[in-house]
């Protein structure tokens, strides 16, 4: 029967979650599964596990985690001859690449999700050095997944980003940002406020910010907000429940395998909820490297 290994990060989420993976063990070593449970603690500890795991012939690799967890295996595999399949148990604040992909949150039918042993091969993208699974960004509000407290995460959950993200709103002056955008598909100078480089459609809790986004399609989706008013800003904003922001004049969506973006200025990159460095930066999309369960 196949070897399992669960790697957990138990500051994502909910402390009930522990409780959830080991019923989850229960259920595969009940079924003749191996199974080890490896508990992170410090920061590239997930990715760190991922190669050993890889090296030492493990069949499945679950992760339990947000956003960031996942980034962190995903660098894993990528550095790997050896490509090990990940199924992605959502436990973070914000799981927006499992909620894309329609994860189960139920223990028993995310077992059932490990025996179908249903593959597909999805993108990665890739920022200068790092890797995303779903999302760089930098400009406005781009800073608040990793602004946010783990111990403010654990008890308020998404609303902690929301909380957070009013924070910055109201004490920021909005700035635009000048930049030069190179691309295969488009090219101009702007003034921005905000930039994201999505490989899913769902960002921050929002499903639709990237409404035409495949993970399949070898594109990386591409959302820029321009310079603009409060007004509109506001406007652009609840359009995004919809998927209509991208239809704003001061809004430009487009689809690329790659992207550079420059400025003069001093503008950080938030990859995964992480932080990422500084622009000027270099975006490409790395095809069918990742394989998921699903």
């Amino acid at each position: 029967m196949k070897k399992v290994k669960i790697i957990f990060n138990p500051s994502s989420g909910r402390q009930t979650m522990e409780r959830r993976i080991d019923r989850l063990c229960k259920l595969l070593l009940d079924d003749g599964y191996t199974v080890n449970k490896f508990i992170t603690k410090a920061k590239n500890d997930a990715l760190n596990e991922t190669v050993k795991s890889c090296n030492e012939g493990w069949d499945i690799l679950i992760v339990s985690g947000g956003d960031g967890t996942v980034n962190e295996v995903a660098k894993g595999i990528i550095s790997c001859k050896r490509k090990i399949p990940v199924a992605i148990l959502p436990s973070g604040t914000v799981n927006d690449f499992a909620n894309y992909l329609n994860i189960p949150k139920n223990i028993n039918e995310f077992y059932k999700l490990i025996k179908r042993e249903n593959i597909i091969n999805v993108d990665l993208g890739k920022v200068n050095e790092e890797y995303f699974v779903n999302v760089a960004a930098g400009g406005l509000l781009s800073k608040v997944g990793y602004l946010v407290p783990t111990e403010t995460k654990m008890v308020l959950g998404r609303m902690a980003y929301y909380i957070e993200g009013l924070r910055e709103l109201a004490m920021q002056i909005i700035d635009p940002i000048k930049v030069t955008i190179t691309s295969d598909d488009y090219n101009n100078e702007e003034e921005i406020l905000l930039f994201l480089v999505s490989n899913s459609s769902s960002i921050g809790g929002f499903k639709k910010i990237a409404p035409n986004a495949d993970i399949l399609d070898g594109l990386l989706d591409v959302i820029i907000i321009r310079k603009t008013d409060v007004q509109n800003l506001a406007s652009i904003f609840f359009n995004i429940f919809r998927g209509e922001h991208v239809n704003h004049p001061d809004v430009k969506y487009f689809k690329t395998a790659n992207l550079k973006i420059e400025s003069d200025e001093k503008l950080e990159i938030d990859v995964d909820g992480e932080y990422g460095g500084l622009l000027p930066a270099n975006f490409e999309v790395i095809p069918r490297v990742f394989k998921i369960m699903v």
